[in-house]
């Protein structure tokens, strides 16, 4: 298994034991995931758009760890699985797409 894979194994796992978990060990994790997620997006050459980012709610849950319940930790956790598992298949299979804006 690869480390990615590994990754989102963890994050799956610690999102179904919350309550095994501290603020700052789940701070940790979806920084981690933030950082990767960023790191997947450059490799495919993704560039978000400004204010409509996935990734605001998973830094949201990331700074208010210490505050928010256990059940938006499952929810940011699994948030941040799913990305880093889509971004990794279109990596690893090679996918080409076009993002563009549509003007309604």
């Amino acid at each position: 298994m690869s480390a990615t894979t590994d990754f989102i194994a963890d994050l799956v796992r610690a999102a179904n034991s919350t309550e095994k978990l501290s603020p700052n060990e789940v701070s940790n994790m979806l920084d981690r995931s933030m950082d990767t997620i960023r790191q997947l997006r450059r490799e495919l050459g993704i560039v978000p758009v400004p204010g409509k980012d996935a990734l605001i709610y998973i830094q949201k849950v990331a700074a208010g760890a210490a505050k928010v319940p256990h059940e938006e930790w499952r929810h940011g956790l699994l948030h941040a699985a799913e990305m880093i598992r889509d971004l990794h298949i279109v990596r690893d299979t090679g996918t080409e797409f076009r993002i563009s804006e549509s003007k309604s």
